[in-house]
């Protein structure tokens, strides 16, 4: 194999002198990189300067193969991979390829390792393979990715022959036709995206690996390399396999992500390719985003990743497509009407003219994939048509009334939120509806949304299209039964689109959106009555989530109040299920069989109120009697006669049938009758899944009221892994506790057995309590970078009879076995707690009185106040 090295000299392959000029090379490397960094803050092109750097390295390599590899060695240098493209970041790897005539001998072997050994001292560490031209083409045939690395081979030292060699050696007739290469790449690619959800709008996504990154641009390149014999666009503008826009927007956003990619190299010191929390203040603050009054400079940043990803898939879709065609022909058309047609399961327009700027004609082919269910997706040259047309498209408040009309049929059509979705990714929604194009790509800088504010928007949208579906979901157990009864689904779906329309814009989302909202329903003539429906879901979709959360649902006095503000039974309805799909929308991890049962309650008691009529409230009384009742019946049906079913009932505060169900009721009645013949000084403990298939679990603990016992409880879960929801300690006759606690694991995969979490709290419980601690935790990586001021306030309880102890800080694990041992040790007793966690913030809120149970007074608050900071700002530093 020929080698592009210079002729063989005796002192040219002398190690002596290699320390001081891999010294050299080193020192020389890192001026490089510090004036191309310095070049890239002053504002160069990312991908000129990744170029520059490869080309720097070329150099260096160049010097050390004709420093060690004699040229009668039959070896020959490539640079494949990244470094092969020519692009290498600040970071990145240096992947070579050593082609031989066959296997080395000895002494090619030794100048091999000393290469390589000079070029780590040179500060790279390369990986390398050494193969002849037919192990290049076993290994290519048998590995896509060693194929695709070999595919942008680029000789640094090597001649004509061992050029010539290597593109035999992976020529299509020897591996991977291009038709076979193109379809692999294309599943590569559709597995890539399913890793990561198929969504690159979240928190901390890959720059380089997610959809629509630089690898979906580099699969484009290769794919035409391979289809075409170039990675470029421009050779494919002229074959009119891409339009000139089209090129040009791909060469935009490849600037942009390799910017974003060089920027983060460097804030990160190392390879790496995800936006994480912990580089991107500061990659943002590096590339100039300022906080502005209504964006943080951060999210400003991120909306432009976003957008970017978009334009890559929505093109890359319309390439990929095309190079199908250029494999398998121009599809025969199907003709489905006198408007669209069928190309291989992609959806088409007939006349090349479409849309003639019409948004009418638009919404036509929105309709008609509608009825067609789910296609291929559209036509390329439909798409770009598509594409070409939209700064013509008007928006609704320009638009005619038949238009708005036919977006009207949409919503109340088949399949409408599908329909939406394929319109906002097609850039159509945010046409037609100005407001959303903003939010698109809007990130929230927080833990609690981890969706862009679009993509949270559709995945609500997805949500309530499940509850129409009338198929049974273990997740929402009432959503699709009250769906069945709503009189016009579609406005429900309004409120959902526009619901947070008006985020980052600055004041209440909520206010401008509920404007927005009816400027929407008026311009498409809607009734008053709907257009007042919508705008007051948009205006107070937080409220239930905020009452059911946060305030005690068992109160009747909340539940009067929640009842007047939502006034009738149809907007109960509506607000309950734009609730359910809201939280569920707003995370994965945030929707569970606990907040599914607490929104349920909430609705059911409103029901109640609103059938009783506001002017009759609900008595305290009335309600202890009715939950008694039904709790002694649920009792009898479990074979418990009347009188020992009273004696039980008799047992329990009169406060637990005013804040639990008559189930909870019997359900703990029956553990206190099987109790009966136990030790009377011992716990009894009782834990149960709040559904069948939920990890969701409620636990409860009966016994002789000792200091410490509700911390003792709270640190035993918390070292279960169990993360409590809601906590409720309620004093019984003869100083027994009724505590309850609604908890959930905290890794949802775990396999957590009710009856082994309630022997593990029993035999805890049966010992001594001041022995029980809480565990020392270091904090989440995650939550280090959004630390929240500690707020601690207290107001007394409506009676005047405890203190109302509200807690805001940030979120962490072991938090509030932490408070519960700051409450014991200040003497101080637990009746009611409230766990809400929104992303990185824990908003708590504890019912407590004194040891003599009487109110806090202003010392005592102090004390605590100054004991909890202390304790909470002492573990957030760990």
């Amino acid at each position: 194999m020929d080698a592009a090295a210079p002729s063989d000299t005796p002192g040219r392959r002398d190690d002596s002198g290699d320390a001081a000029w891999a010294q050299a090379s080193r020192d020389a490397l890192a001026a490089t990189d510090a004036a191309l960094a310095g070049r890239f803050d002053a504002g160069a092109d990312a991908i000129r300067l990744a170029a520059e750097r490869a080309a720097a390295i070329d150099a260096v390599v160049a010097e050390a193969w004709a420093r060690c590899i004699p040229h009668a060695a039959g070896l020959a240098l490539f640079a494949v991979g990244g470094y092969g493209r020519g692009e290498l970041f600040p970071q990145s790897d240096i992947d070579l390829l050593v082609l031989a005539d066959g296997e080395p001998d000895a002494a090619a072997g030794a100048a091999l390792a000393r290469l390589f050994a000079l070029l780590w001292d040179c500060g790279l560490p390369a990986s390398h393979s050494v193969r002849s031209a037919e192990q290049c083409t076993e290994a290519a045939a048998g590995d896509l990715t060693i194929m695709t690395a070999l595919l942008d081979a680029r000789p640094i030292a090597a001649g004509k022959r061992a050029c010539a060699a290597l593109a035999r050696a992976i020529a299509p007739d020897r591996a991977w036709p291009a038709r076979d290469f193109f379809v692999a790449k294309a599943e590569e690619q559709e597995r890539r995206h399913a890793r990561f959800g198929d969504t690159s709008d979240n928190l901390e996504p890959n720059l380089k690996d997610g959809p629509g990154g630089l690898r979906d641009l580099q699969t484009l390149g290769w794919m035409a390399r391979r289809a075409f014999g170039t990675h470029e666009m421009e050779p494919l503008v002229a074959l009119g396999h891409v339009g000139a826009d089209e090129a040009a927007a791909l060469d935009r956003e490849r600037r942009a992500l390799g910017r974003l990619r060089y920027g983060l190299h460097l804030v990160a010191g190392r390879a790496e390719e995800r936006l994480r929390f912990d580089h991107q203040k500061t990659l943002a603050a590096r590339l100039g985003f300022a906080d502005d009054a209504r964006n943080l400079g951060v999210e400003q940043m991120m909306q432009g990743f976003y957008r970017s990803a978009a334009v890559v898939r929505r093109i890359g879709d319309r390439l990929q497509q095309r190079f199908e065609e250029h494999f398998d022909g121009a599809a025969v058309p199907e003709p489905l009407d006198e408007c669209f047609e069928l190309r291989r399961g992609y959806l088409a327009a007939r006349d090349h003219g479409w849309p003639h700027g019409d948004v009418g004609e638009v919404f036509a082919l929105f309709a008609a994939w509608a009825r067609l269910g789910e296609l291929r997706g559209l036509h390329t040259h439909t798409a770009r048509a598509l594409a070409e047309a939209l700064d013509e498209l008007p928006s609704y408040t320009a638009a005619t009334d038949v238009q708005r009309t036919a977006f009207l049929g949409l919503l109340r059509g088949p399949s409408p939120v599908r329909g939406l979705e394929r319109m906002a990714r097609l850039g159509v929604l945010g046409r037609w509806i100005p407001a959303f194009a903003q939010v698109s790509g809007r990130m929230q800088f927080d833990l609690f949304h981890v969706y862009t504010v679009d993509q949270h928007t559709l995945a609500v949208l997805r949500n309530l299209a499940s509850f129409a579906t009338g198929e049974s979901d273990e997740r929402f157990s009432r959503a699709h039964g009250v769906y069945e009864d709503l009189r016009k689904p579609e406005l429900l779906l309004l409120a959902g689109l526009f619901h947070d329309i008006a985020k980052g814009r600055g004041g209440d989302h909520s206010v401008l959106g509920a404007v927005d909202a009816r400027a929407f329903c008026e311009a498409h003539r809607l009734g008053e009555a709907d257009t007042a429906l919508v705008e007051w879901l948009v205006l107070r979709h937080l409220l239930m989530s905020v009452t059911a959360q946060k305030q005690d649902i068992a109160d009747p006095a909340v539940i009067h109040r929640f009842a007047g503000e939502v006034a009738d039974r149809e907007r109960l309805d509506y607000l309950y299920l734009l609730t359910c799909a809201d939280i569920a929308g707003t995370s994965p991890k945030l929707w569970n069989a606990w907040k599914d049962r607490l929104l349920t309650d909430l609705r059911n008691a409103t029901r109640l109120a609103l059938r009783r009529g506001l002017e009759h409230p609900v008595a305290a009384a009335e309600r202890i009697a009715e939950t008694r009742d039904a709790a002694a019946l649920l009792l009898a049906g479990q074979g418990i006669d009347a009188a020992t079913a009273r004696s039980l009932l008799d047992r329990f505060p009169a406060h637990s049938f005013l804040r639990a169900r008559a189930e909870q009721i019997a359900w703990q009645a029956s553990a206190l009758h099987e109790a009966e013949d136990a030790e009377p000084a011992r716990a009894v403990v009782k834990a149960r899944l709040v559904a069948a298939g939920s990890p969701a679990m409620e636990v409860f603990v009966h016994g002789a009221d000792r200091d410490g016992l509700f911390a003792a409880i709270v640190v035993t879960l918390d070292r279960l892994g169990l993360a409590i929801q809601q906590a409720r300690a309620l004093d019984g006759p003869g100083g027994r506790v009724f505590d309850s606690f609604q908890v959930l694991p905290d890794d949802i995969r775990a396999d957590c057995d009710p009856n082994a979490v309630a022997r593990k709290l029993a035999a805890v419980l049966a010992g001594p309590l001041d022995r029980v601690r809480p565990a020392q935790r270091t904090q989440p990586r995650h939550l280090r970078h959004f630390r929240i001021v500690p707020e601690v306030e207290f107001t007394a309880t409506g009676d005047g009879a405890a203190t109302i102890l509200s807690l805001v800080s940030t979120d962490r694990p072991g938090l509030l076995a932490d408070v519960a041992h700051v409450l014991r040790s200040q003497g101080l007793r637990v009746h009611d707690a409230r766990i809400a966690t929104f992303g990185a913030r824990a908003e708590d809120v504890f019912r407590v009185t004194g040891d003599d149970k009487q109110p806090l007074g202003e010392a005592a608050c102090a004390r605590l106040r100054d004991a909890l900071l202390a304790r909470i700002d002492g573990e957030a530093g760990r």
